[in-house]
């Protein structure tokens, strides 16, 4: 892995890390145990989340491997006070807070007025295992989408025409699209114009957007009366696929869908380190003007 992006990914994380540390312990209660904002180890957080993050950008599929051939052989220079495996994945687990607040503020992406919503299904068993699965009993439901049945979680996202992820939102596989709840908190800081396939198609919906300024565009189903559409916005619905793109980037590259999990809070640290390797991405899907003959979709 390139020498730059393990230190650009370090310090980036690292400053957070220490600005966080600031935050809280200013805040703690004045007791025996003040300080104490994170488990005890010659690890810092900034290296454990570190470590997860590259993992999702160094091609392994099992973290298992990635960590024992790869970081204590090869990155031992990086990170001199490695631990354990079996402790590095208890440490993982400690830093789900840390990581959830830096993989949603500290990397977000740029609102520009032109933004993509879609849903992505995350799967956690095949579908013949699973009334017997009992890792997510509870959590995960059963879903459906274009392709069929599924066990898991749904990904929503809003991304920017340059790739960026500008918000995100983990819910039940069985959970709508058009949930009041879900798209609140993804559209809570857009503004302009939302791109959405046929599944966002709905009169309350396109009202309770519009009053936060938000014009949301979709393609009319079979069935409806045909209406009059701005070019612009009827170039730039046609490449609505730059959101696939984006979620294929996030499936086959930074791996964000396992179906091997043995935990839940070990598989929202999966879940987030891959959203932030995402963003440390040199080239992302994207649209952009070329040379003013109209809109491509650019494939990192």
């Amino acid at each position: 892995m390139d020498e730059d992006i393990i230190t650009g990914i370090f310090c980036d994380v690292d400053d957070f890390c220490a600005a966080l540390e600031k935050y809280v312990k200013a805040r703690l209660l004045p007791n025996e145990q003040a300080g104490a904002w994170f488990p005890e180890s010659r690890m810092a957080p900034s290296e454990i989340m570190a470590i997860a993050i590259l993992f999702h950008s160094s091609g392994y599929r099992c973290f298992k491997w990635y960590y024992n051939d790869y970081v204590v052989k090869h990155m031992g220079g990086y990170f001199p006070r490695l631990v354990s495996y079996n402790w590095f994945v208890e440490l993982m687990g400690a830093s789900l807070m840390p990581l959830a607040l830096y993989t949603q503020r500290s990397r977000a992406g740029t609102v520009t007025g032109i933004s993509f919503i879609d849903s992505t299904p995350i799967k956690v068993c095949h579908c013949r295992r699973i009334h017997s699965h009992k890792v997510f009993e509870g959590a995960a439901k059963r879903g459906k989408n274009s392709t069929g049945w599924f066990c898991g979680f749904k990904l929503h996202l809003v991304i920017n025409e340059m790739g960026e992820i500008l918000s995100f939102y983990l819910s039940p596989g069985n959970v709508d699209d058009r949930n009041r709840a879900v798209i609140d908190r993804l559209c809570r800081d857009l503004w302009g114009k939302l791109f959405g396939d046929r599944g966002y198609i709905s009169k309350e919906l396109f009202e309770l957007l519009y009053l936060q300024g938000i014009q949301l565009i979709t393609r009319l189903k079979k069935n409806m009366k045909n209406v009059l559409m701005d070019i612009g916005d009827k170039l730039l619905l046609r490449k609505r696929a730059v959101i696939e793109s984006v979620n294929d980037f996030l499936k086959n590259i930074c791996q964000v869908e396992h179906t091997c999990h043995r935990s839940l809070v070990n598989f929202m640290v999966n879940l987030l380190a891959a959203l932030a390797a995402y963003r440390f991405l040199p080239r992302k899907p994207s649209i952009r003007t070329e040379g003013g003959k109209g809109l491509a979709l650019i494939l990192g």
